[in-house]
């Protein structure tokens, strides 16, 4: 779904009112700090979808592994030395396989804490993400124009 967060300088309760009523997800006075519209949006997420950032059972798509309770990602047995982020993303599209994630809610589905990451910036950790999984990483498909997808077969 889409997220609606009214950005204004309009302070009045009745305007604050009206902009949640009429289906804003929040509404946030000027001035702001970017930090805490920034963490404003990650709780409007997290509360759309609580399992989002839960760790789960382990993923396991033949013989790539993802235990995310250890935060392990393994192929073939072998240990894989993925970053944060690069984790993050394997085991977003693994839980999502089949289906075409757009870089907008893979980056969603990443984003933490300071750290910010542009939508651009999924594309190289993709790359990243196929030289290390080797052969698997041929799975992780390029959806023109829309974003990424890991093929099951």
């Amino acid at each position: 779904g889409v997220l609606i967060v009214l950005l204004t300088a309009r302070t009045e309760e009745i305007d604050i009112v009206a902009g949640l009523e009429l289906g804003a997800d929040d509404y946030i006075t000027k001035p702001f700090q970017p930090r805490v519209l920034l963490a404003r949006l990650r709780a409007i997420l997290r509360r759309r979808d609580p399992g989002r950032a839960a760790t789960g059972a382990p993923i396991d798509v033949q013989e790539l592994k993802v235990d995310t309770s250890r935060h392990l990602v393994t192929l073939r047995g072998a240990p894989v030395s993925l970053t944060l982020t690069e984790f993050r993303i394997i085991t977003h599209l693994l839980r999502q396989r089949g289906r075409v994630l757009s870089r907008g809610e893979i980056l969603d589905a990443v984003q933490d804490g300071d750290a910010i990451v542009i939508e651009r910036t999924i594309d190289v950790h993709v790359a990243s993400l196929r030289k290390k999984l080797g052969s698997y990483g041929a799975r992780i498909v390029t959806v023109r124009g829309v974003g990424y997808r890991f093929d099951d077969d």
